[in-house]
């Protein structure tokens, strides 16, 4: 199974690499399949390769479904027992 994650392009560097954000963490990636990508523009990053651009209303809503699942797998607090 493979994993492809919405990341906004940030700076773009040399080389056809780029700086990309993902929720605060930031990566150089290779835009070479993306050569249209811009700063401010949303990527589907996979294994270091932006692979493809995403509208941003979509990238949001992949976001944020991202960040419901990882708040439902918190641990909950046990209850103490009286």
């Amino acid at each position: 199974m493979c994993l492809a994650l919405p990341a906004l392009v940030v700076a773009l560097l040399d080389d056809d690499h780029a700086t990309v954000d993902l929720d605060g963490i930031q990566k150089r990636v290779s835009i070479a399949l993306t050569p249209d990508a811009g700063v401010g523009d949303y990527v589907i990053v996979h294994v270091g390769y932006a692979i493809g651009m995403l509208d941003p209303h979509e990238a949001q809503q992949t976001l944020d479904l991202f960040a419901e699942l990882a708040e439902s797998q918190m641990p909950v607090e046990p209850r103490p027992v009286t």
